[in-house]
């Protein structure tokens, strides 16, 4: 793969310390030096004890964390950084609360067992955890951010995989979170074994934005353990272009070359890719990565993330424009994820735009 195609900077290993090129490229040493605090936040972004106050309210009620590779991403002198508005706490989370709730798509209420979301017929999804490296301040589930993991984690996803064995219907796990790369490696092996060894699971998938926060932790070893477990397909969350860098395809590219398909499922977000130019140059760029767009998600009306939400219509406008622009392999499926087993909503685009003249 063209790996330099994608976005190349120069990262100033100054702002973390004496650490050398080989800690920076280690996924253990990421996540050891992840910022979770608020001094530690004021420090490397400058702020003032004025912008620092209001955060701790915030961070009352949602923590946050945000990875040293991440975080080189952001241009520290912009607030409004598309990449800074993913991860920052922002005071309209708990300020400006119009109609979002804690369970949008109402997953407590298909929970069979804990964790074990059970919304379609033929498919569960797998809550492994709660805990991710970055914390998404758009997240669909912020309500778990708080909560206590099980003491015993193993027993906690073996009534998953006791539940899975219980239901033929059953025929593909996703195994999501939080993230499920934070797990422990031989328990995340155990789990997907488990599931895999079912006689009526046919597809496991895992959920996981280490390849955009972390790519590091795509490792050979993790690429041989999920390998060993296919048929497995690997979804992520790729939002923005300038994502798209040199370490996150490296990481991409190892996951396909462990014959693991990648795909990506964005979010329409407000003040980060809700612009035509934006989301072409996205899919443009995951299309090089060999990385299908398969879906862009309307942001759910999550409490907490109501300045990230879009017109429908101007995504319906985005999205038709993408139809008479870009190619068929690039499009995403844009969609409304709608509560309880209602499943998701296409959203098709029509005439929006009277001069088709645009199309080139």
């Amino acid at each position: 793969m063209r790996i330099m195609n994608f976005n190349k900077r120069k990262v100033d290993l100054k702002n973390w310390g004496a650490i050398s090129a080989a800690d920076w490229k280690n996924w253990e040493w990421q996540a050891k030096n992840r910022i979770r605090t608020l001094p530690k936040l004021a420090g490397y972004f400058g702020l003032s004890s004025e912008t620092v106050q209001p955060l701790k309210t915030v961070a009352g009620v949602y923590h946050f964390s945000m990875t040293p590779y991440y975080l080189s991403l952001i241009n520290k002198e912009d607030e409004s950084d598309p990449i800074r508005r993913q991860c920052f706490p922002d005071i309209k989370e708990v300020q400006f609360t119009i109609d979002g709730v804690p369970d949008p798509l109402e997953e407590e209420a298909c929970m069979p067992v804990p964790g074990l979301v059970h919304r379609y017929a033929d498919r569960c999804l797998a809550i492994a955890t709660n805990r991710c490296v970055t914390y998404c301040r758009h997240c669909n589930r912020k309500r778990m951010w708080g909560k206590n993991l099980p003491t015993r984690q193993k027993d906690y996803l073996k009534r998953m995989v006791d539940y899975v064995a219980s239901s033929p219907v059953i025929r593909e796990v996703i195994v999501s979170g939080g993230d499920p790369l934070t797990l422990n490696e031989s328990l995340l092996d155990w789990f997907l074994g488990s599931l895999r060894s079912i006689r009526h699971v046919d597809v496991l998938r895992i959920g996981s934005r280490m390849p955009v926060v972390m790519p590091m932790r795509i490792t050979h070893d993790l690429c041989r353990m999920l390998r060993s477990n296919r048929p497995l397909w690997f979804n992520t969350q790729f939002n923005h272009p300038r994502e798209l860098t040199m370490e996150s395809a490296r990481a991409c590219d190892m996951l396909l070359e462990a014959g693991i398909p990648v795909s990506n499922q964005s979010v329409l977000l407000k003040g980060v890719n809700d612009d035509y130019e934006v989301m072409r140059d996205l899919v443009y760029g995951l299309q090089r990565l060999s990385v299908r767009p398969y879906y862009l998600f309307q942001c759910d009306p999550v409490a907490g993330t109501d300045h990230f939400r879009c017109d429908i219509l101007k995504g319906m406008a985005i999205i038709e424009k993408l139809w008479l622009n870009v190619s068929g392999l690039c499009l995403p499926r844009y969609v409304i994820d709608s509560p309880g087993r209602g499943g998701k909503i296409p959203i098709q685009p029509f005439s929006l735009l009277a001069d088709r003249s645009q199309a080139h």
